[in-house]
C-alpha cells in the first residue's frame, strides 16, 4: 500500500489495483498558482519492476522482461477505461470489456484453498507476472465482492484519478469535491451565465 492510497484510506484489497491504475498521472491543472505535472511511474522496465518490489509484488531479484512490460502498460490502460465507465454502464460496453479481457489474459490465475478465509485466486505462475497477476486478483475479488464500484474515476477532464468513492450512497463523481468538483462547479456556473449574457444580446 502506497502513502496515497493511506491517505485517502483505500481498503487493503484494492490497495494495489487503485495504485497501479494511478501510475498514470493525467493531472494538469493549475491549483494554488501552481501547475500539476503530467507524469508516468512506469516508464520502463527498470521502473516497473522498481514499482512492483514496492508494493510486494515481485522478488527482489527478478526482473520483468520487455513482453511483461508492454503487457503492464496494456493492462493499465484497459483497467482505466473500464473505471471511468459509471459503474452500471461498465459491463454493458464491449468496447470496454473485451480490450480489458484480452489484457487480462496473460495473467493466469488458479482457486487455492487459504484456510479458514475459504478459496481464493492466485497468481498460477511464479515469475514477474505473478505480481500483476495479483492485481488481476484483486479486480476479480472486488467485483465479486461489490466493491468495485466504489472504484472510480475522477469526472473532471483535468484529472482522470482513480479514487474511491467512501461516500454512503457511493455517488460521488469527483475525487475531491473541495478542488475537482469545485472546479468544475464554477465551470458550469460561468458558461451557463455566459450562455444566459448571450441570449439577452
Amino acid at each position: 500500500m502506497s502513502k496515497e492510497s493511506r491517505k485517502f484510506q483505500v481498503p487493503d484489497a484494492l490497495a494495489n489495483l487503485y495504485d497501479f491504475a494511478n501510475t498514470l498521472d493525467l493531472r494538469h491543472f493549475t491549483h494554488h498558482g501552481v501547475q500539476h505535472r503530467q507524469a508516468d511511474e512506469l516508464q520502463n522496465l527498470t521502473a516497473l519492476g522498481e514499482w512492483m518490489r514496492e508494493h510486494g509484488l515481485m522478488e527482489r531479484t527478478a526482473a520483468p522482461s520487455q513482453k511483461t512490460f508492454e503487457a503492464a502498460l496494456r493492462l493499465r490502460a484497459a483497467i482505466r477505461d473500464y473505471l471511468k465507465c459509471e459503474p452500471v454502464e461498465r459491463d454493458r460496453k464491449p468496447a470496454v470489456t473485451a480490450p480489458l479481457n484480452a489484457a487480462m489474459e496473460p495473467f493466469a490465475l488458479r482457486v487455492a484453498v487459504i484456510g479458514k478465509d475459504g478459496f481464493a485466486l492466485r497468481p498460477a505462475m511464479s515469475d514477474a507476472q505473478a505480481g500483476l497477476s495479483a492485481i488481476v486478483a484483486e479486480l476479480y475479488d472486488a467485483a465479486s465482492a461489490g466493491t468495485l464500484d466504489r472504484l472510480k474515476m475522477c469526472a473532471a477532464d483535468e484529472c482522470q484519478r482513480v479514487f474511491f468513492d467512501r461516500s454512503k450512497p457511493g455517488t460521488r463523481r469527483w475525487c475531491q469535491s473541495n478542488l475537482c468538483g469545485n472546479r468544475e462547479k464554477t465551470r458550469t456556473y460561468r458558461e451557463r451565465h455566459r450562455h444566459d449574457a448571450a441570449s439577452e444580446i
